[in-house]
């Protein structure tokens, strides 16, 4: 729990100020800065699958301590390079550091929790948005200082992180199949995992509703709050409702979940309550937006900010028994490399969706639609949830019976 606590403190800590210094400090045009980040991202959804066949083959501590070295080289190198090739190289780094130890900590904390997964995905969701909810406001305070600083210090983290895991973290290995000599044998099982694979093209639909507190929703605040101090001191209360919400309720909403329903419905409910999410803002289309004053302060956040509560509370229903279910899916083997493939699938989801959500933002300004985009999004919602319910309905939720040994 510490661990990806931490991880994600250096994280956030520095990414979302890069942007601005490669633009400003480095002067860089703003297809080169997208080309640098796009090569991170590339390099960590890309990884993933391979991150965790050798996670599964290898143990997992090492794929945690390698990550975690390799992304303080990354991140200290980023803030001193200046030519493109050495920035790529420096994104890069940190984007496969990712692929290394994600997986690799997911599957760790399954075999760690036993019987106890729900429960313990859902602490550690707990910890994974407050790591996200702290690092902005630590690297806020280092970059105006200075942006070489947040590197440093993000890199020291991470250095940290990986000499207490060196001498801290236990060895861990989950159960595999095939030959050790064979390492496309486990990539070849997953692959061929129906279940599987339904489940995880039903949850992407998740991860492109939740990324819309990164992406739709901020670009509504300002477009209706504007650029200034407003819109940005709104956009920070997006994040804050968003992150708070899970520190102080996932624990209770997944004890409620537990008690009161199984973990397909649960799965529903979750995406049901994520495409829910939208409709706050599709309602307030319809009503004229003020000059100025209360009332257009508050058409433009509190739409917003209820959706990213709604957005925040469907996760919260959803994600332990995501987690849970991935593991159950694959037989509790091979378990790295089934999270590899599915952060891999939802990344490859994720893209595809915001370039659609662009795509419908544009399309609803220029045609005079401002409902479109909150429509479709909500559309998506239902249309996981129906999935789910049918993948659930059928049994294909459930754990695969194993195969008996001939007598």
């Amino acid at each position: 729990m510490v661990n990806q606590f931490t991880i994600n403190l250096g994280f956030y800590m520095l990414m979302p100020y890069l942007a601005v210094h490669l633009s400003g400090s480095l002067g860089l045009a703003g297809w080169v800065v997208g080309l640098v980040l796009g090569v991170r991202n590339f390099s960590q959804q890309g990884m993933f699958l391979v991150g965790g066949a050798l996670a599964d083959r290898y143990g997992y501590k090492p794929l945690i301590v390698a990550g975690c070295l390799l992304r303080t080289v990354g991140f200290a190198a980023l803030g001193f390079v200046e030519s493109l090739p050495a920035l790529l190289a420096a994104a890069a780094a940190t984007g496969l550091a990712g692929a290394l130890f994600n997986p690799a900590v997911r599957a760790f904390l399954a075999a760690d929790a036993g019987e106890r997964r729900v429960e313990a995905f859902a602490l550690f969701n707990v910890f994974y948005q407050a790591g996200i909810l702290l690092g902005p406001l630590v690297g806020m305070v280092l970059t105006g200082v200075d942006f070489q600083l947040t590197c440093l210090v993000a890199a020291g983290v991470f250095a940290v992180l990986s000499a207490v895991q060196i001498r801290a973290l236990p060895a861990r290995r989950g159960a595999a199949t095939g030959s050790g000599k064979d390492p496309g044998g486990g990539w070849r099982t997953v692959l061929t995992n129906r279940r599987f694979l339904l489940f995880s093209a039903a949850m992407t639909g998740s991860y492109v509703l939740t990324f819309q507190v990164y992406l739709a929703l901020p670009l509504e605040l300002r477009r209706t709050g504007g650029d200034g101090d407003f819109g940005t001191a709104a956009v920070a209360v997006l994040f804050a409702v968003s992150g708070l919400s899970t520190v102080l309720l996932q624990r209770r909403v997944t004890d409620w979940c537990r008690s009161r329903t199984e973990p397909g419905r649960a799965l529903v409910l979750g995406l049901l309550v994520m495409g829910a999410a939208f409709l706050p803002l599709a309602a307030a289309t319809a009503l004229p937006l003020p000059d100025g004053g209360p009332g257009r302060a508050a058409l433009a956040v509190v739409p917003p900010v209820l959706a990213a509560l709604l957005l925040a509370l469907g996760t919260m229903i959803a994600y332990p028994f995501e987690m849970d279910t991935v593991v159950r899916l694959g037989g509790e083997r091979l378990v790295a490399t089934h999270y590899g493939l599915y952060n891999t699938v939802c990344g490859i989801g994720i893209t595809l969706g915001n370039l659609l959500t662009g795509a419908a933002l544009d399309a609803a300004r220029d045609a005079g639609l401002p409902a479109l985009p909150w429509t479709l999004l909500t559309s998506l919602g239902l249309l996981c949830a129906l999935a789910l319910h049918t993948l659930h309905r059928t049994g294909r939720l459930a754990a695969p019976v194993p195969a008996t040994a001939p007598g």
